[in-house]
């Protein structure tokens, strides 16, 4: 013992002189002007930097505990064995037991980020004029933010909220809507009626805002802020409103890949991932978040739902494009619009020509409705195989939209929403899991379809919890 502490001072004397420089250093470095990476923001350059932060803004940043509590894949008994002894959390998760996570590494503050660095490129804005010279820039810098802000408020909304119901919205709790990059402003949860209204304000704000077209898919757009109103309209169930902007988007792109031409596609159908990142059907980008990949993923542990890869004719393209035969026998998602690993949750025009489809039929526009399915379909069957059935009823051909939005929109994040609001309709979509001999369910419209909010979160703000 006094050898080890005689040892402890020798290197304690011989780092002091260390400590004195480095001391001396520190002084001389904060007497310096900082470089440009730590300059605070101040400028409209500054200001859209913030936004153009891709690592922030849109690469594996939307929600993913929907899409890890949806229907669209299971895991196997070995892997769900495994992941017991490894994580509480993402078990509970996976079988829809309350059980609120912890850390701040939470699929709530992925999701906040963004909205951080888009408050604070709006508060920016406020201490910059805007001028005939300046104008075009500082725009895109609000309309950006804007469009930001209300996008990640929605993929909030559909995971940690009630599903929208306009007799219940006054009262039913929704998120934290936060509207200013200052941490003194104390966070609270606001109603599902005001936080709607919020992402509905955000996103009309940002159109006349944003060009026709984006200089790359990363920053948002016209089409993309469209594309985001038709989204919160159908995932509240006003059909009118959702066909509006999904027509809107769709007028400035409706390109369609088609799955039986390699041009279209990355090399082959058959290749490891078909599609190219930024392909043409890309209105906006992001990724989701990977907190819950040790569950959704399928190049961790998931497998995609055997029902799920059964519903797929023969004839249908995406059977080969979206899944991959695991050497257990199962069926892995290649799938993935981001070209990648990396799951896609952006906005594309298939989504839009599906939402446009679906309302149509429901406002008893039953022809047009089937121009836009076979539109797609076409493009995704065997080349002059795919046909809807005559005289098909509007009831049938609303089912068979819905069955192909499943069966397209795989593993986007967009299947937890669309149970919710379908739920809402009376569909009764009851959802189960299996492991070790017990059955697990979870009933339409149960309280657990808003997902727990982080305890660390609780604990800090004193919000209420789901």
């Amino acid at each position: 013992m006094k050898r080890l502490f005689k040892n402890n001072t020798f290197v304690l004397y011989a780092i002091l002189p260390l400590i004195a420089c480095f001391l001396f250093s520190c002084k001389k470095f904060l007497d310096k002007k900082p470089n440009s990476k730590l300059v605070v923001p101040a400028t409209l350059v500054d200001a859209q930097a913030l936004l153009d932060d891709a690592t922030i803004m849109n690469q594996q940043r939307t929600s993913s505990f929907g899409e890890a509590s949806s229907d669209e894949y299971f895991l196997k008994q070995s892997d769900y064995n495994a992941l017991s002894s490894v994580s509480a959390i993402d078990l509970n998760e996976y079988i829809w037991s309350f059980y609120p996570v912890d850390g701040i590494n939470n699929d709530w503050a992925y999701g906040y980020q963004p909205v951080y660095n888009a408050n604070l490129a709006l508060d920016l804005l406020k201490d910059i004029a805007k001028t005939s010279s300046n104008s075009d820039a500082w725009n895109n810098v609000k309309g950006s933010a804007l469009f930001f802000r209300s996008y990640n408020f929605l993929w909030l909304l559909w995971d940690y909220a009630k599903a929208y119901d306009s007799t219940t919205a006054d009262k039913d709790l929704g998120i934290a809507l936060r509207l200013t990059s200052d941490f003194n402003i104390p966070s609270v949860r606001a109603s599902n009626r005001q936080c709607y209204e919020q992402v509905i304000a955000d996103a009309k704000a940002a159109i006349p805002l944003l060009p026709d077209y984006p200089q790359h898919v990363f920053r948002p757009s016209k089409g993309a802020a469209y594309g985001l109103l038709a989204r919160c309209y159908l995932s509240m169930r006003d059909y009118k409103d959702a066909l509006l902007y999904a027509d809107s988007c769709l007028q400035l792109n409706n390109q369609l890949m088609d799955y039986n031409s390699n041009e279209d596609l990355n090399g082959s159908i058959s290749a490891s991932y078909p599609f190219t990142q930024f392909n043409k059907e890309t209105v906006f980008y992001t990724e989701m978040n990977l907190c819950y990949s040790d569950l959704y993923h399928t190049a961790i542990h998931a497998r995609m739902d055997t029902i799920l890869y059964q519903s797929y004719e023969e004839n249908d393209l995406r059977k080969l494009a979206y899944y991959s035969k695991s050497s257990d026998g199962y069926y892995s998602f290649k799938g993935s619009y981001g070209g990648s690993v990396y799951f896609f949750s952006g906005i594309a025009t298939d989504e839009m020509y599906l939402t446009r489809a679906e309302c149509f039929v429901r406002i008893g526009q039953k022809e047009k409705a089937t121009d836009d399915v076979t539109a797609l379909m076409s493009k995704r069957y065997a080349a002059g195989t795919y046909t809807l059935a005559a005289g098909i009823t509007p009831g049938a051909l609303l089912d068979t939209i819905l069955d192909a939005r499943k069966k397209e929109l795989v593993m986007r994040g967009m299947r937890w929403m669309d149970i919710k609001r379908l739920n809402k309709e009376s569909r009764n979509i009851i959802l189960q899991r299996v492991e070790n001999g017990q059955t697990y369910t979870l009933q339409p419209n149960a309280d657990y379809y808003a997902l727990p909010l982080p305890q660390s979160l609780i604990d800090i703000t004193k919000m209420p919890q789901n």
